[in-house]
């Protein structure tokens, strides 16, 4: 089915079953007193942030930081005063390489970027503090997916960002007849120099953005 904007989208989503289920196990927590991020106000901020009609590029992620006070809503992302996380420090650094006049930021908030059509969604919404993957399989996925094929259906061309083995399995998703995926290895230390040291992947969105008479990304936060 056919979405004009993430409203209509959200609401068909949250009255199935397996919403249901997943608002009904989060709640459970949180009322048990298990401390779950992002606050539930942050949970779905990336599709206030970005509209349906203005993404432009879609950057996707694992699940929520579980530190406190870290995750927003965004992937990748950290509240302004919260030390940035490794991943996007290597972010950060390829940037500076990539993008001229890029100066790495002292802090890690991303809503710029979310504010310029870029959609930074996680693939899981939700997470225990300290647990790193504890709501996966609660059906943040299924919800996801839905995301990924209602983005797939879009007439206008959006750029899908896959870093690491996670992200790439979704590319099956993408109709890449119409849309463009960029992928390679992910920005945590553990990867990092596999190959995404040097992928020129925010140039490489911006080259595409401009042949197709867009703005380019600011990269600069």
């Amino acid at each position: 089915m056919k979405h004009l904007d993430w409203q209509h989208f959200l609401v068909e989503q949250q009255s199935q079953a397996y919403y249901q289920s997943i608002t009904d196990f989060v709640t459970v927590e949180r009322v048990t007193g298990k401390e779950i991020y992002p606050p539930e106000s942050d949970v779905l901020k990336a599709f206030t942030l970005t509209p349906l009609n203005q993404v432009r590029v879609v950057l996707i992620g694992q699940d929520p930081y579980h530190g406190p006070d870290q995750a927003h809503g965004l992937c990748f992302s950290v509240k302004e005063g919260i030390k940035v996380p490794p991943s996007l420090v290597n972010m950060y650094k390829e940037l500076a390489t990539d993008i001229k006049g890029f100066t790495i930021p002292s802090h890690g908030c991303l809503t710029p970027w979310a504010q310029q059509g870029v959609l930074m969604l996680n693939t899981v919404l939700t997470v225990e503090r300290g647990s790193a993957h504890s709501h996966a399989k609660i059906g943040w996925e299924t919800f996801t997916n839905n995301v990924l094929n209602l983005l797939s259906e879009q007439t206008e061309p959006i750029i899908f960002v896959l870093w690491g083995g996670h992200a790439i399995k979704k590319g099956k998703l993408i109709n890449t007849s119409q849309h463009v995926i960029l992928s390679g290895p992910h920005p945590s230390p553990l990867s990092a120099y596999r190959g995404f040291f040097g992928c020129g992947h925010f140039s490489d969105i911006n080259k595409r953005l401009m042949e197709r008479g867009q703005t380019p990304i600011d990269w600069q936060v």
